[in-house]
């Protein structure tokens, strides 16, 4: 397998950043690691990538220890960090051949696997890396972290700050080179980019709730889930919180997702009847399939 983590534990002072962490990815998958801020994403990948030591537990790399044999993952990886770390002060292309010089290859050896990536930088080759947008900074890192054809690309939060359009061609782009035979491990904390991955793992506090494809882990959520929506969305959110039925209340843009204690196929009706009668709200109420983000809600307040 591409990459073989088992017990992993990493701390820092007081906080657990990384608490018994396993996981394997497969050679040729595009692997999601799943989460808000302060999960464990960025931590776990750095130890994977051999820039921080976990305190305890053992990790393998393409076969490789990431401890006695880091040299020799760090020639067969790409990493691209969640900060924009390139030197801003140097052009697209200089810094794509300062990276080019430091893997011993060279920028025109390699066009076949950046080319779809490098078509959108061309035509600022000799802009400075400071002087580009968000999205063009996150395309010319993924450059220079494929500029010596690694068999791993380990991306942290590669979409955040960057515009929809650029998250989107991001994804698009990972797709393809996956399609080239490499491997793909890359954290978010979109929930919706999980869709886009083969296999996901949901963290939260350091640890890993589930690991499974999208589709699986939705499929697996059981309970029905009932959009509700009304015009005041304030009001609603107080009735929602004082009604005895209501499980669960979490908003997804103007509306609530809601689970309810009573199962029974019409309790959403019951629940519109005494939101009507109760609080003067006219709400609008249907059955929807769960997102991964309902996943991750409902699993996080069962760890909690």
């Amino acid at each position: 397998m591409t990459v073989d983590l088992q017990h992993i534990n990493k701390s820092f002072g007081s906080t657990t950043a990384v608490a018994d962490v396993s996981l394997e990815v497969q050679p040729g998958e595009l692997f999601g690691l799943i989460g808000p801020d302060g999960a464990g994403k960025t931590t776990l990948l750095r130890i994977l990538s051999t820039l921080l030591l976990a305190d305890s537990g053992n990790a393998t790399v393409l076969g490789f220890d990431v401890v006695a044999d880091y040299k020799a993952i760090r020639t067969r990886i790409g990493y691209m960090p969640g900060k924009f770390s390139l030197y801003q002060d140097l052009s697209v292309r200089e810094n794509l051949e300062f990276f080019a010089t430091l893997y011993g290859t060279n920028v025109d050896s390699n066009t076949e696997l950046i080319h779809d990536i490098y078509v959108h930088l061309e035509p600022f080759a000799n802009r400075k890396a400071g002087k580009l947008s968000g999205g063009m900074k996150q395309k010319l890192a993924l450059c220079c972290a494929l500029i010596h054809k690694p068999e791993l690309l380990v991306l942290d939060e590669p979409t955040t700050g960057v515009d929809p359009v650029s998250r989107r061609e991001l994804w698009e782009m990972l797709g393809r080179l996956k399609q080239s035979g490499i491997t793909i491990v890359a954290s978010t904390p979109y929930m919706d980019e999980a869709v886009l991955c083969d296999r996901i793992a949901l963290m939260q506090g350091g640890r890993i709730m589930k690991v499974n494809t999208p589709a699986q882990i939705v499929a697996e959520y059981q309970v029905p889930l009932y959009s509700v929506q009304a015009d005041n969305h304030s009001l609603l959110r107080l009735a929602l919180q004082q009604c005895n039925n209501v499980q669960t209340a979490f908003a997804f843009g103007d509306v609530y997702h809601v689970t309810l204690h009573n199962t029974v196929s019409d309790a959403h009706i019951t629940l519109a009847a005494v939101l009507q009668s109760r609080y003067g709200i006219a709400a609008t109420i249907e059955q929807v399939q769960p997102t991964i983000e309902d996943c991750f809600i409902s699993m996080a307040g069962n760890a909690s």
